[in-house]
């Protein structure tokens, strides 16, 4: 079927954007509003001399952002839907100059702050009762200033910071513009140039000499540049470590962590946890073998789907029914907001020309959680469904409870809402599904997502320790190393089923992740996070519900570490993590015997 044109979408399938401005002219006003206001903070530079002013410039500053914030969702949602829009496309490269406008124009306040001593700070809170609503922000800011310079070498730092981000540009700019990539024979028997797209496709082809092919393609690509590559990520960690040693930290890795606050115990609980439960994954790679009935299983055989395509197909109508018994156990109040987003034109749902690939939830303070979808008549959109509905609702809870300043949820937590419903989503198929083959499909979908996130995400993490930790100490980072330990990592992570060596070594250069500074730990964390919620929601009591929805509610009025205590999830210590692997087990167990039965 052809892709339709935007303007053949009907409308109660696309977004309805008039509910955040009436039209394009109500948006320009409040563009040039906005950006006069922007003009004016400039003027609060050097005012933070009294508990009123020190209130008054955070409020003045955080009312621009607010709606800043609007205008930009406005534009980019816009353009999304349709990206070869010319106005669109313009009004999102006005409004990314707005927000950098803003950004320098209160790029002043944290050092103006930490400027000020903790014991005139404390007295301005006395002075001024109001900035009690800014406790928990001026906290934030004020356990920086052990690492924090004077303002003289910060802006050195600051200014030193394009160059400092070479190597990260330098990556993009080589993967994604100047690569070119070799071509394959499809499964269709035709020569086409492999994608990353395509790359995704192929790797799950069931022939295997479709995903052979694909995978050799692939890495060919990459080991042209293999000594490039390495020179760009040496680059990048070496920029992390700068970073971190310029500011007093014991290494990259804690100074990362120390931006939402999080404890490194966290972290190595992770590692530690993951590590010694890795006799799991390798029993679930060896059922893999054994089910594709492979002597010599290698990593291009890691995707492969193990189960046909179940009985299951889902019109959106029929998905929105189905996601809303899935997650009847998050009670009345949850589905409630549910049912707003299904129904009054929150989402946009099927894919046409030029809209954006894949799906988010996005708005901002003041207008809907809306969602966008390229919606295909299958589970996997259905799980998708229920995955950005959790963000929408966890978004809706968070904005409807906390003020601005607290308004949104670190990143840090931002997966574990849309995880938790699609644990649920699995806990609900697996009440309900009685016919073998279609259970063996939501086992191996849930299988697969563990190993993908939990498992894979940790190794990334592992190796991302590795390398900040080897440059800190002088070793260079050349592609010969980089090779070596990841392929060792590599075959340790996924045991002795999978055959050893190979271009799976080369794996390092095309994972972007790993010039996001200690980021993809939190993939993992949050998916047992999810696990670990999701069966107490399923199977515990009513206050177990309503402290997930207090989690909901929380947004960034708190560290996330703390946050999560309060949900019923302790991440510092490994019980979380063995709640996930006992999950994991018991559906490997499930599925096995299953299997056994075709």
């Amino acid at each position: 079927m052809a892709i339709p044109a935007r303007n053949e979408v009907p409308e109660e399938l696309k977004w309805d954007l008039t509910r955040v401005f009436k039209d394009d002219q109500e948006w320009e006003n409040e563009f040039e509003n906005v950006k006069n206001d922007i003009a004016d903070l400039s003027s609060l530079k050097g005012s933070f001399t009294s508990g009123k002013a020190l209130y008054e410039g955070l409020t003045q500053m955080l009312g621009v952002s607010r709606r800043l914030e609007k205008v930009y969702v406005y534009a980019t949602m816009s353009s999304d839907v349709d990206t070869a829009d010319a106005h669109y496309l313009g009004y999102v490269a006005r409004v990314q100059s707005l927000t950098a406008q803003f950004e320098a124009a209160t790029s002043f306040t944290n050092p103006e702050i930490l400027a000020i001593p903790a014991e005139e700070l404390e007295k301005f809170k006395q002075d001024e009762p109001r900035l009690k609503d800014y406790d928990h922000l001026l906290e934030v800011i004020t356990k920086k200033r052990p690492h924090t310079l004077p303002a003289e070498q910060e802006k050195i730092i600051a200014d030193a910071s394009d160059a400092l981000n070479v190597s990260a540009s330098t990556f993009n700019v080589l993967t994604n513009s100047d690569m070119e990539y070799g071509y394959v024979q499809d499964e269709n028997g035709e020569m086409v140039q492999l994608s990353d797209g395509l790359y995704s496709l192929l790797i799950q082809s069931q022939d295997r000499k479709v995903r052979k092919n694909a995978f050799d393609v692939m890495y060919a690509s990459y080991g042209q540049f293999e000594n490039s590559l390495a020179s760009t990520l040496s680059g990048n960690v070496k920029a992390h470590n700068f970073n971190a040693k310029a500011h007093k930290f014991d290494s990259a890795r804690d100074a990362a962590l120390a931006e939402n606050n999080v404890p490194t115990v966290v972290y190595d609980t992770l590692i530690k946890e993951v590590d010694s439960h890795l006799d799991l994954l390798h029993r679930y790679v060896n059922l893999r073998k054994k089910i594709l009935g492979l002597k010599d299983l290698q990593m291009w055989d890691m995707y492969v789907p193990l189960t046909g395509k179940p009985a299951l197909t889902y019109t959106f109508e029929e998905a929105k029914e189905e996601a809303k018994k899935a997650l009847a156990p998050l009670g009345e109040d949850y589905l409630k907001h549910v049912d707003y987003i299904f129904n009054n034109r929150i989402i946009d749902v099927v894919e046409s020309k030029n809209k954006v690939t894949g799906a988010y939830s996005g708005g901002s303070y003041d207008t809907d959680p809306y969602e966008l979808l390229n919606w295909e008549n299958n589970v996997d959109s259905l799980y998708t469904l229920v995955h950005e509905t959790g963000h929408s609702v966890h978004s809706w809870y968070t904005r409807n409870t906390q003020p601005y300043a607290y308004g949104d949820y670190p990143i840090f937590v931002a997966e574990i809402a849309s995880t938790t419903n699609e644990n649920i989503l699995t806990e609900y198929f697996l009440d309900h599904i009685t016919d073998p083959k279609t259970r063996a499909f939501v086992l191996n979908y849930y299988l697969d997502a563990f190993k993908g996130t939990l498992f894979r995400q940790a190794q990334f993490a592992e190796f991302e320790q590795f390398i900040h930790e080897a440059d800190a100490k002088g070793q260079p980072l050349t592609a010969d190393i980089l090779d070596k330990f990841y392929g060792d990592l590599n075959q340790r992570y996924y045991g002795d089923s999978v055959e050893e060596g190979g271009d799976i070594a080369k794996e390092w250069a095309r994972i972007p992740h790993f010039y996001y500074n200690f980021y993809v730990y939190q993939y993992a964390t949050g998916f047992a996070a999810a696990a670990a919620l999701s069966d107490k929601i399923v199977h515990g009591s009513d206050e177990d519900r309503e402290k997930y929805l207090g989690f909901l509610k929380a947004g960034s009025s708190d560290y996330p570490v703390e946050i999560m205590k309060n949900a019923g999830v302790d991440m510092t210590k490994p019980d979380y993590l063995e709640a996930a692997f006992a999950s994991f087990e018991k559906r490997l167990d499930e599925f096995e015997k299953l299997i056994g039965k075709f």
